[in-house]
């Protein structure tokens, strides 16, 4: 016992006699290799109902299977919007907004001040850039922000840093590239069918990136003349051949799975060209495919057509996937699946199966408006355009006979609403005063009315009517045209499925959270906190 005390005790005099030793220093921290999320990849595929996601799931090997499988599916996503059309639905998916605040209201409407039609996205005071003459294109009629404006808008890196984030869109369709991109946006590109190229507008550059006229210098539409669309069940045959070059040809394309074919291309081109993901900062890139809308507008949803590109969009996506993986990481990739709006069934159809439906032309719905107007009020120019189901009145014609333009839409309502198959009709009267059903019908229809663009009435006719002389169309507040496809997959997802109903406005600021940009200044949605688990974000001056 004494000699355990003497032990003890010589140890404690050697420890306080022993010289100080500088403690060690930590180990340093890796340093942080840039954001979490290095590339935000918006993947939008035009005219996607969600039901092909389930319909056809047993053939999907590739895009759509590592996103159900890796991601969270929100299987009851709806568009809160009408119409629902595809100007609309690309405008919501970034900014957010609907088109009471966005501006964009349709895929064209009557612009009063300048007494003609206008699109979304047309742009008279610009020219196109690397194809044919003509008119250019911008997001200037949308009056609100995106993610990829915050994002540019947050960074402190000089305009011309490659630290800069960079924003791109890009589409067979103009509307489609510019405005999930947004105001700020480096660029977007979309098919000139004259050309069979890609091409910008002055609104963005004076001329291509040089990769860009490279891509294009090699005409790839080209190689599509004469190649037949063989379907990938060789036992149901082919959807036919496409012309030789020319116009024809660059129209084929787009209305077949060559067009996502081609854009999946330049698109590829893109991200290694302007190292997108690559540099140590947050960049944006939007593409969405247009060929799948054009093949359902004209075989309907039903169609071995549709089916057929379904399957092939499954695959090109794996393909985008797979590409960005091995330049960016996919650990690194917010990536996010989604459509513009559904489609309804093809009339016909439907009466096979002893289900409503049928078509109207748009002199059956505006001509007995027309002749109600001048019965009440005289002769006259009434309806100036229609967009959509929606006419607008002759306000100049309403002045000069002295009317009350509030009652003169209350008889033009009272006619719409004797019309066959007219399930509601509204005046913009009603709606911006909150006098609509409050249903989620009427819900729609008062998020979407302009106080300047929209119509002076909103018609919606009866579940699957439509005012198409053949194939299908889309537009009406429904769940067959506004029940959408919302995957995410990415860092800080949780992936799943989550069966609550959510809304395409949630994707704008649900982004925006994950890369610490404010959320766009027009969004209507929430963040889907749901699918989200704790990791981190963007780091604060990073972008």
């Amino acid at each position: 016992m004494r000699n355990a005390a003497v032990r003890l005790l010589s140890l404690v005099v050697l420890i306080l006699l022993a010289p100080a030793v500088p403690r060690s220093a930590p180990a340093p921290q890796a340093q942080a290799q840039g954001p979490a999320i290095r590339l935000v990849l918006l993947i939008a595929v035009d005219q996607l109902r969600y039901d092909y996601l389930t319909r056809f799931r047993g053939e999907y090997t590739s895009g759509f299977n590592r996103l159900l499988t890796e991601g969270a599916d929100f299987t009851n996503a709806f568009l809160e919007h009408y119409p629902t059309v595809t100007a609309i639905g690309h405008s919501t998916m970034m900014s957010g907004a609907t088109p009471a605040l966005s501006g964009i209201v349709g895929n064209d409407w009557f612009d009063r001040a300048l007494g003609k039609s206008v699109t979304s996205v047309g742009d008279p005071e610009t020219k196109l850039v690397g194809g044919s003459d003509g008119a250019g294109f911008s997001p200037r009629r949308m009056l609100v922000s995106t993610v990829g404006d915050e994002l540019k808008s947050a960074s402190r890196a000089a305009a011309d840093s490659p630290l800069r984030p960079r924003v791109f869109g890009m589409s067979l369709k103009d509307r489609s590239a510019v405005l999930p991109a947004g105001h700020m946006a480096n660029a977007a590109f979309c098919l000139d069918t004259k050309t069979g190229a890609f091409v910008t507008s002055t609104y963005y550059r004076a001329d291509l990136p040089s990769w860009a006229a490279a891509f294009n210098a090699k005409k790839p539409a080209d190689a599509f003349a004469g190649k037949t669309w063989t379907y990938l069940d060789p036992a149901a045959g082919s959807a036919g051949t496409l012309p030789p070059v020319g116009d024809a040809l660059y129209n084929a394309v787009f209305g077949s799975p060559f067009g996502n074919d081609l854009l999946l291309s330049f698109a590829l081109t893109a991200i290694e060209a302007e190292q997108l993901g690559q540099r140590g900062v947050t960049d944006l890139l939007s593409v969405s495919f247009s060929s799948n809308d054009s093949v359902g507008h004209s075989f309907g949803p039903d169609s071995p057509q549709v089916h057929d590109i379904a399957v092939r969009t499954d695959r090109t996506i794996g393909e985008l996937l797979a590409r960005v993986d091995k330049l960016v990481g996919l650990d690194h990739t917010l990536v996010v699946l989604t459509a513009d709006h559904g489609v309804a069934p093809v009339p016909e159809v439907q009466q096979q199966r002893h289900l409503p439906g049928g078509r109207l032309t748009n002199d059956e719905a505006m001509t007995p408006i027309a002749r109600a107007l001048t019965a009440k009020y005289g002769e006259g120019n009434w309806i100036l355009a229609t967009a959509g189901t929606s006419p607008y009145l002759n306000y100049a014609l309403i002045e000069e006979k002295h009317l009350d333009p509030v009652e003169v839409r209350k008889v033009a309502a009272a006619a719409a609403a004797l019309l066959p198959h007219v399930a509601r009709v509204y005046t913009r009267d009603q709606i911006l005063a909150g006098q609509v059903t409050p249903d989620t019908i009427g819900r729609r229809i008062a998020r979407s009315e302009n106080l300047t663009r929209s119509g002076d009435l909103e018609i919606v006719f009866e579940p699957y009517w439509m005012r198409a002389a053949s194939g299908t169309t889309h537009g009406t507040p429904y769940g067959y045209d506004a029940h959408i496809p919302l995957v995410f997959m990415g860092p800080g997802i949780r992936p799943g499925h989550y069966d609550a109903n959510v809304a395409l406005n949630d994707l704008a600021p649900t982004v925006a959270t994950l890369i610490a940009v404010e959320t766009p200044s027009g969004s209507q949605g929430r963040v889907l906190t749901e699918m989200l688990s704790a990791t981190e974000s963007v780091r604060p001056g990073s972008h």
